[in-house]
């Protein structure tokens, strides 16, 4: 009861210090809608990008609210673990009730909540302004879809906050969260890039994340491959999260 009450207390911490950052609410929320005006505000509605089926207002809709979990979820997590060990709350927070798995189940929640809105924000723009229409069981599968996996990354936010000192941390996030955006198809259609790099981002979480918006905009069954690799994404981030959390431990 009390290990519940510790994870429910840092869920309800972290969240208002989120929703106090005015720098990461930008990056996190609007951005992603403004990026996605930028890349499709010109396009036409009709026109189909070759091998999808799709417009390109419509594929990029769900590769912004993607990206914009993404920045919230990853980006949100890792620089503020590595901070916290730093500064010394989390060796506090061991003192406390609350179990590694509780913290790391507050920091993956917490980062969940606050990426719902930028998916919400992407979606309205998109049916606004580029007049994207979808039946309504698809506004709530890609919203529940795009929203659940986040938690990926989320996982891989914790792991790279404890991987990763408080100097180093920005740019080793940086680097991971620009490479999968960009190779993982978040930015632009894989569709342009060369067959050899097609092969390698055709194995990445975030291409197989943004793949499952788009089957479900395409009315279609999401691909076994790509729920495999966001499933064995999802056991290698966490687990590799929980070790490092082991092993920060042991040297406190």
């Amino acid at each position: 009861m009390l290990t519940t009450l510790a994870s429910w207390g840092l869920i309800k911490l972290e969240l208002t210090r989120a929703l106090r950052n005015r720098k990461f609410l930008f990056f996190s929320v609007l951005y992603p809608s403004l990026l996605f005006l930028l890349i499709a505000g010109s396009a036409s509605t009709t026109e189909k990008i070759d091998g999808t089926g799709l417009t390109l207002p419509t594929y990029m809709m769900v590769s912004m609210a993607s990206f914009g979990a993404l920045t919230a979820v990853l980006m949100g997590n890792s620089e503020r673990i590595a901070k916290e060990r730093e500064s010394g709350w989390v060796r506090q927070l061991r003192l406390t009730t609350l179990p590694g798995r509780g913290y790391v189940l507050a920091k993956t929640a917490s980062a969940a909540v606050v990426s719902l809105p930028s998916i919400v924000i992407v979606f309205v723009v998109a049916a606004l302004v580029k007049d994207v229409r979808l039946d309504a069981w698809q506004w709530l599968a890609l919203t529940g879809a795009i929203w659940a996996g986040s938690l990926v990354f989320a996982a891989l936010g914790v792991a790279i906050g404890y991987l990763a000192s408080g100097d180093a941390v920005r740019p080793v996030t940086m680097i991971v969260y620009f490479g999968l955006s960009m190779l993982g198809g978040l930015w632009m259609p894989t569709t342009t890039f060369p067959q050899w790099l097609q092969d390698i981002a055709r194995w990445l979480p975030t291409h197989a994340y943004a793949s499952l918006g788009r089957a479900i905009e395409q009315s279609h069954a999401p691909h076994t491959t790509d729920l495999l690799v966001l499933a064995v994404s999802f056991a290698l981030f966490a687990g590799g999260a929980a070790w490092l959390y082991r092993k920060d431990t042991l040297k406190a």
